[in-house]
Order: C-alpha cells, then sequence, then structure tokens
C-alpha cells in the first residue's frame, strides 16, 4: 500500500473537524474519476443507513452504517456525496452518488468538482 498524500489526508481531516459537507473535491482511483462533495463519516454512514432503511430489499444492512466507533488517528478514506464516476460526457449517477474511496489508493486529485452541459 502506497503513502497517502499528507496534503489530501489534511483535507479530510478538516473535513471530519469541522462537520462540513461543502467541499468539492475529483479524484483519480483505480482508473475511475469521482467528483463531488466531501462529507464526514459519520455524515455519510447516517445518510447510506438511511438510504438502506428505506429499501424494501436491503434495510436489514442500514445499521451496519450506524453501528461505528470512532476512529482514531487521521482519515483513512474519503466520504463521497452528491458524487458521480465521470465516464466520457457522463457523470453516473446523474443525481449523484454516496462513494468511500481509500486515501491510499488516491493517485490524482483536484479541488473543485466537474460537471457537464450537453451545449
Amino acid at each position: 500500500m502506497s503513502k497517502p498524500d499528507e496534503l489530501l489526508v489534511d483535507v479530510a481531516t478538516l473535513v471530519e473537524s469541522g462537520q462540513s459537507n461543502q467541499m468539492s473535491l475529483t479524484v483519480v482511483t483505480s482508473g475511475a474519476v469521482i467528483t463531488g462533495r466531501l462529507a464526514p463519516e459519520a455524515v455519510w454512514r447516517q445518510r447510506v443507513s438511511e438510504v438502506l432503511t428505506d429499501s424494501a430489499r436491503l434495510g436489514e444492512f442500514s445499521a451496519i452504517f450506524t453501528a461505528t466507533t470512532p476512529q482514531e488517528g487521521p482519515p483513512t478514506h474519503l466520504h463521497f456525496h452528491v458524487a458521480r464516476i465521470l465516464q466520457g460526457t457522463v457523470g453516473i449517477p446523474e443525481t449523484g452518488g454516496m462513494y468511500r474511496v481509500s486515501i491510499a489508493d488516491v493517485s490524482a486529485w483536484t479541488v473543485g468538482d466537474f460537471s457537464y452541459s450537453d451545449h
């Protein structure tokens, strides 16, 4: 496993400490480009739990996301919400999804998110 980018860890730490979901970021990880806003892990887990709770088939998994113990040390993952995987001129899904990315697996990143227009 590679050593995580210290600056990216600092960004994630600030998101975690401020409980903010306004930091837009685009990362390249394992060949995929993911763009969206970062969320604190607790907020991300709660939102995933809510989505699963509303699902008739996946509701039983919702508790996994809310039964957590606080992580010690610096963040090891980025938690994206309202995020898309960029594929050519398309963002998947169009409405944005919830993604968890290991900071150690990020090979490139930039502040801000990308969006496409039909024009």
